[in-house]
């Protein structure tokens, strides 16, 4: 399997645990957060205030802060921001109390851990497609979306499991010393891999405007925006699944956690397949994938059983990360600073797709069950298949960027010298 050949590349393997641990830490912590707020004020709208402070960093760091995140393009830098983050998940438990100034505190330490985490993902993923040769771009993006699929899934049975045995405070450590292993990880690559292109000079480079991209690349700015309508189907299914089930299907918790685990196990069925695709329509392969996701949400609106219902959790599972890991990939073929500025742009898209679904879909949850699903669906579906049309007859939208650039072009070089990392081609 390729993702057991990428693992045996020792850089690959290391970034590979530490972005493990990361992510861990990252659903551990969210979890205990949560937990901390809600058993402290009993307010289902301070605890969905933690979601947003988590988002609203990735949305304006991704706007207007590019300068500022492209000076963490590099491993040491990434190792620093996560021996930040433990400090800040030990301390937070210190600082906490059942109080107005206490849930502050806690607040506070979430936008920090959000801001800390914008600066973190965008880099973490535009170093990736680095590891490996051209060719391996694909399975590389596939291979670390596989990671934070589990991490997903894992992370908050993990929490609720060690909450059972340990304190709070000590589950606090534990994240702490997973995002301090991360730092270590990280650190140690820095040291034994040469830094990646531009990262020794972030801040002197070019600023490259999303606006020029979109126009030069119009399909990837079409991906990116369909991408961040996906939040609406993540949404139904989380905060809208318990409604549903309990509007007209099985209303014990078994039911609710194992459809739920059903569509994480589609999760981890699609994303081996994702990661072995070579698809030349790329975007049309992307809309494809996130249509069966909207019209499979949608259709949970009116499945007659729980087998029905956890049979298109399975489909919606499935078709998500052959999508998502397909565009991370094509990023991924373009120079380091392209790249980074797409990877940004892309989870700025995510995070304000999920900001609009929490503020959406509860109110229209407590309306409708099935109405909330068959909207988020029919929005998706709809907006797929208008840009995935077009794709699957062949006339897709073309810019000068549409051909992959992995390599980089030497000043001065010919058309005949062989590709370098000195300069990325830029034109």
């Amino acid at each position: 399997m390729e993702y057991a050949r990428l693992l045996r590349q020792r850089p690959v393997l290391v970034l590979w645990l530490a972005r493990s641990l990361s992510m861990l830490a990252d659903r551990l912590y969210a979890m205990a957060v949560l937990w901390s707020v809600w058993a402290g004020t009993g307010s289902a709208s301070l605890t969905g205030l933690v979601a947003l402070l988590e988002s609203l960093p990735y949305v304006v760091l991704g706007v207007v802060g590019r300068r500022v995140v492209a000076r963490f393009a590099s491993y040491g830098a990434l190792g620093a921001v996560d021996a930040l983050r433990a400090g800040v998940a030990v301390a937070l438990p210190l600082a906490w109390s059942p109080d107005a100034r206490g849930t502050a505190v806690v607040l506070g330490g979430v936008f920090v851990l959000g801001v800390l985490g914008a600066l973190f993902d965008p880099n973490f993923e535009a170093l990736v497609p680095g590891l490996g040769r051209a060719g391996q771009v694909q399975s590389l993006t596939g291979l670390f979306d596989l990671t934070s699929r589990v991490a997903r899934i894992t992370g908050h049975a993990c929490a609720g499991a060690l909450l059972l045995v340990v304190s709070k405070s000590e589950l606090f450590t534990c994240v702490g010393a997973a995002f301090a292993v991360s730092a270590a990880a990280l650190a140690g690559l820095a040291r034994r891999l040469p830094p990646p292109p531009r990262a020794a000079s972030a801040t002197r480079v070019p600023a490259v405007r999303v606006t020029a991209l979109v126009r030069e690349r119009p399909d990837i700015g079409l991906a990116i925006g369909v991408h961040g309508t996906l939040p609406l189907c993540v949404a139904a299914t989380t905060i809208g699944l318990p409604a549903l089930l309990a509007d007209g299907h099985d209303t014990r918790a078994g039911a609710y956690g194992l459809i739920t685990a059903v569509s994480g196990i589609g999760a981890l069925i699609g994303n081996p397949v994702a990661g072995g695709l070579r698809p030349r329509a790329w975007l049309a392969v992307c809309c494809a994938a996130w249509a069966v996701d909207g019209l499979a949400t949608a259709a949970m609106a009116a499945a007659g059983s729980d087998l029905v219902l956890g049979s298109l959790c399975l489909l919606s599972g499935l078709a998500v990360p052959v999508g998502t890991v397909t565009m991370r990939a094509r990023l991924g073929t373009y120079p380091p600073a392209e790249r980074l500025r797409l990877m940004a742009v892309e989870h700025t898209a995510t995070r304000v797709g999920t900001v609009a679904a929490i503020l959406v879909l509860p109110p229209l949850v407590d309306a409708s069950p099935a109405g909330a699903f068959l909207t988020a669906g029919t929005v998706v579906a709809l907006l797929t298949g208008a840009v995935g049309g077009p794709a699957l007859v062949g006339s897709a939208p073309k810019g000068r960027g549409t051909v992959p650039m992995c390599g980089y072009r030497r000043v001065g070089a010919t058309s005949h010298d062989a590709p370098s990392d000195d300069v990325p081609d830029l034109r």
